[in-house]
């Protein structure tokens, strides 16, 4: 099983967003048994808070309920129990150091890093376009599942 966690700042919109899109693509693509997907904030700010309302309102938009979804904190325990550990932005990268210190096993990337054009994904708190965000999260949950079967899943049959 590959053990994929998203994260960004507050775990309210673009990690909560890019868990439930690639939870959604898994199962589109016949996969979700050979994952699991979690997300997590490098900041404390919104622990125990729900996914923000117009992030959920986007993907309830497109079928997919995130209603159970609380934000809470990246752990240090957490690089041991994940395989990718998948931020946002550089900034998310830069926190996610401090916590975690080093990257030893080089777990640590960008989401659209794996994609042809790599590059942060844009905080929708403060653009307010969850359409764009929700564009550049699929551009690189797509170019990652790639690059995961290719180095991965075909190994394994």
């Amino acid at each position: 099983m590959i053990r994929v966690l998203f994260i960004c700042h507050g775990n309210i919109c673009r990690s909560p967003m890019a868990e439930f899109l690639f939870r959604d693509l898994l199962i589109k693509k016949g996969l979700h048994r050979d994952f699991f997907v979690a997300s997590a904030a490098t900041s404390r700010e919104e622990i125990g808070n729900g996914v923000y309302p117009p992030a959920k309102k986007k993907l309830s938009s497109l079928g997919i309920d995130c209603s159970d979804k609380t934000a809470r904190q990246v752990t240090k325990q957490d690089y041991e129990a994940f395989d990718y550990l998948l931020v946002m932005d550089e900034y998310n990268n830069k926190n996610l150091m401090r916590i975690l210190s080093d990257d030893p096993q080089k777990k640590v990337y960008r989401l659209l890093d794996f994609s042809s054009r790599p590059r942060d994904i844009a905080d929708p708190w403060y653009t307010g376009n969850f359409d764009i965000t929700q564009g550049d999260i699929m551009e690189g949950l797509e170019a990652f599942l790639a690059f995961v079967i290719s180095h991965h899943l075909q190994q394994n049959t």
